[in-house]
């Protein structure tokens, strides 16, 4: 289950990926036009400490990027390299946010759920009375994997080669993960499904 809150971000999310996508090397334009969110689903981090959402943004009439984003409430030793930046939570205060390949939570959450079938979390949106409201998510994921398949562990990100799909390799296995959307994945898959779209895969291993 992922509980958001009825909070406002400052910066948002989409600012600081407004800031971040023109240099990355598979961003392919339009440039100087703000992202706007096509779809987004949440991952359950079975520690309850870190937010991880898989974020696609297209810019104009440009391709669909998938730009997947980790969020924690202190900075990730290492990973300098993939913060965006910070943002001020009215709720929970000052959150770091991360390009997700280089976050080991977000390499164990998307590898158990290809290899076990699994899917998207529940997501719940937690009022300021307290109350929590199920919303549904606007994009669900499905791997390709059989129920009950236990994951490797992974608990640290060796390196990250940047491209599409990009290569994250970690201690316990290697995930490809797609950054424009429509690119061709090989090997057991994690598959995309929104509104008016073709379902697309986003990630593989």
């Amino acid at each position: 289950m992922a509980v958001v809150y009825k909070a406002d971000l400052q910066p948002s999310k989409l600012d600081l990926v407004n800031a971040w996508l023109p240099g990355r090397p598979w961003f392919a334009g339009p440039a100087g036009v703000p992202v706007d969110r096509i779809a987004a689903c949440r991952f359950d981090d079975p520690a309850g400490e870190v937010g991880v959402e898989a974020i696609l943004v297209r810019a104009g009439d440009g391709p669909i990027y998938h730009t997947p984003l980790t969020y924690r409430g202190a900075p990730l030793a290492g990973a300098e390299a993939y913060l965006l930046g910070t943002s001020e939570h009215s709720v929970l205060g000052t959150r770091w946010i991360y390009d997700a390949l280089g976050d080991p939570v977000y390499a164990a959450v998307l590898t158990a759920a290809i290899v076990s079938g699994g899917g998207e979390a529940e997501e719940y949106i937690e009022h300021e009375d307290g109350r929590q409201e199920r919303r549904e998510p606007s994009m669900t994921v499905r791997g390709s994997g059989i129920p009950g398949t236990v994951a490797a562990r992974i608990t640290v990100v060796r390196d990250v080669v940047d491209g599409d799909p990009a290569r994250v390799i970690t201690d316990g296995a290697e995930l490809h993960v797609v950054r424009v959307v429509g690119t061709p994945a090989e090997g057991a898959t994690l598959t995309a499904t929104w509104p008016g779209a073709t379902p697309a895969v986003l990630a593989s291993l």
